[in-house]
This record gives C-alpha cells, sequence and structure tokens, in this order.
C-alpha cells in the first residue's frame, strides 16, 4: 500500500510537470501558449475565408490550432463578449445594435477595421455602362426601361432585386416608387441568392442587359465586371424610406478581453490585417471558378495573388517564416 501511494504520487508530479512544459510555445520570446482559437463563424463566404487567413498565420507563425465556433451575429458578439469565441473578424458593426455601447463598457477589444468598402445597390453589366455612357445613375433608369425588358410583360423593363425577406429588399422596391421608376419597371423580389445570381450570370453569358441589386464582397462581382450605379449621397434619416445610396458598413476585428490579455503577439497581428471587398471578392471567385476550399485559397492568396499582404501584416521575420511555409 506504502508503494502504491508513492507511485501515484509520484505520477501527480509527472503529469503536473508536464502540463507546465507543454503551456509555453517553445520560442525564445516565451509570448502566447499554444492553444487553441476559437474564431467566430456567422455563415457567410467572407468570413470562412478570413477565418482561414488569420488561421493560417495562427499555425504557420504563432503555433496555434484554431477551429470555428457557428453561430448567428448576435450570438456570436454576445459569444466573444462571455469569451465562449476568442476572436470575430468581421463584426458588421451597423449591423449589431450593441456594438457601440458594449465597445464603450469594454465588454470585449477591437483591434482595428477589416474592411468598410462594401458597397450595394443596383449593378449593370461594364458593357452596358461602356455602351450606354449616360445611363450612370439610378434616376438615369427611367430613360432606358426598353433596354432591359420584362420576359413576362413586354410593355415594362424589369429590375431585379435582393432576395426576399430582407430588410434591404424592401428598402430597394421603396427606391422603385420613391424614384418613379414603377411606371417603367416591374421589380422582381428574387426567392433566394441562387435565382439572382443565376439571372445575372445568365445575362452576362448572354451579353444581355440586365440590371440588378447586388452587393460585395461576393465571388460574382469578384469573378464579372459590374458597375454600381450612382445615387443620391447616403442620408441616414430618409435610407429607410429608399432615397440615396447604401451605406457601406464598418466591418472591424474583434477578440474577447480574455484574448487580448494572454495574446498579445497575435493580437499585434490582428490588429495589421487588413483587407477590401474587391481582394475578397476576387479570391471568391477563384474559389468558385477552382472549387479550392476557403484554406486552399487563403495559400493561393498569400502566394500568388496578393503576397504584398505578408509585409502588411507580419514584421520580417515572421513574414520569412510564413513564405517559407508556402
Amino acid at each position: 500500500m506504502k508503494r502504491l501511494k508513492i507511485a501515484l504520487i509520484l505520477a501527480l508530479a509527472l503529469v503536473l510537470a508536464l502540463t507546465g512544459c507543454g503551456g509555453s510555445n517553445g520560442d525564445e520570446s516565451g509570448t502566447a501558449e499554444k492553444t487553441t482559437i476559437s474564431f467566430a463563424d456567422v455563415g457567410w463566404d467572407s468570413i470562412k475565408l478570413n477565418n482561414a487567413l488569420a488561421g493560417l498565420v495562427a499555425e504557420e507563425v504563432f503555433g496555434y490550432t484554431w477551429q470555428e465556433t457557428p453561430g448567428s451575429t448576435p450570438i456570436s458578439h454576445e459569444a466573444l463578449i462571455k469569451s465562449e469565441v476568442d476572436i470575430h473578424m468581421e463584426e458588421w458593426t451597423n449591423n449589431i445594435p450593441s456594438y457601440a455601447p458594449d465597445l464603450e463598457e469594454g465588454k470585449f477589444t477591437e483591434l482595428g477595421i477589416n474592411f468598410d468598402d462594401n458597397y450595394q445597390g443596383f449593378y449593370i453589366p461594364r458593357y452596358v455602362a461602356d455602351e450606354y455612357p449616360d445611363l450612370n445613375s439610378v434616376q438615369d433608369l427611367a430613360e432606358y426601361p426598353e433596354l432591359f425588358p420584362d420576359p413576362e410583360d413586354s410593355s415594362l423593363g424589369i429590375i431585379y432585386g435582393g432576395v426576399t425577406g430582407w430588410e434591404i429588399t424592401e428598402i430597394m422596391a421603396k427606391k422603385v416608387e420613391l424614384y418613379g421608376l414603377d411606371k417603367f419597371y416591374n421589380y422582381f423580389e428574387s426567392g433566394s441568392d441562387a435565382i439572382l445570381s443565376a439571372a445575372m450570370t445568365s445575362a452576362w453569358d448572354k451579353q444581355e442587359p440586365i440590371v440588378a441589386y447586388y452587393w460585395e464582397p461576393t465571388w460574382l462581382l469578384g469573378k464579372y465586371d459590374f458597375v454600381l450605379l450612382d445615387d443620391e449621397a447616403y442620408d441616414a434619416e430618409k435610407f429607410q424610406t429608399g432615397y440615396g445610396a447604401c451605406p457601406a458598413v464598418t466591418v472591424t476585428i474583434a477578440v474577447s478581453n480574455d484574448f487580448a490579455a494572454t495574446n498579445p503577439e497575435y493580437c499585434e497581428f490582428l490588429s495589421r490585417f487588413k483587407m477590401s471587398s474587391a481582394v475578397i471578392s476576387e479570391t471568391l471567385a477563384y474559389m468558385n471558378e477552382t472549387n479550392a476550399d476557403y484554406e486552399e485559397a487563403a495559400k493561393w492568396l498569400l502566394s500568388e495573388a496578393h503576397p504584398e499582404l505578408i509585409e502588411e501584416w507580419l514584421d520580417e521575420e515572421q513574414a520569412t517564416e510564413l513564405k517559407n511555409t508556402l
């Protein structure tokens, strides 16, 4: 019995010693512990790509492993506050009513802006814009209904709206009415993104005119050259009535307070992480054309398409390390 107790004590001491050794990342700086980072995943393509990019750097440069935690926009924001997720690569600030007060109260840590050029509105193909240079704005559509004939109503043109049930779809419908375009066009609400994107890609493949609502960043606007029609300046008070351009949303990178306190070097990288809708759309288009997954697309983006991002995000030693792995 005495020998058994001694053996148990020695075994416990060994476990504690190994646990203490395993917490360090093994480099001379002794920075963050090796751990599994949890990224928020709210479901859309751009955040999955951003997670893959930040995850690639986490693995190859900082020695972390990583995973994604699915959830809706409000659920993921609350999970960040509760430290149930570590990192949110796309906090769409205008879409989270509590974002500003939560930030002011110090419930989470904002590290910077990921991108803020996510435009949306009515688009026409570049070949239409080139052929009709006077068609520059949404209001100009009143002069060109015959250019966009409704296949089911030859007396009117057709404007393809957003997806049924989206708030922006209703706002764009109000815009058509407010600007008097309903006298010349039928406004078609698309039942799904698949229906809307199919209409736009089909028109492009046939080099036919089309005017449709869409948004950035998306694979479709990365693959096809569509032009956003001008509108009146954004007016927050009038926007819900359909007046004025759609605002771009500031999309930030945020981390839980716990993660910010214990992982300063990785947070420094995240504070330097910057993307744009154009680069995201370009990469999503690459995925669409090649069937690459998000991790493969992340490697392609940093090794072939935009290797300059590595120097923008990382210091010289870190950048060299990532380049060697790619």
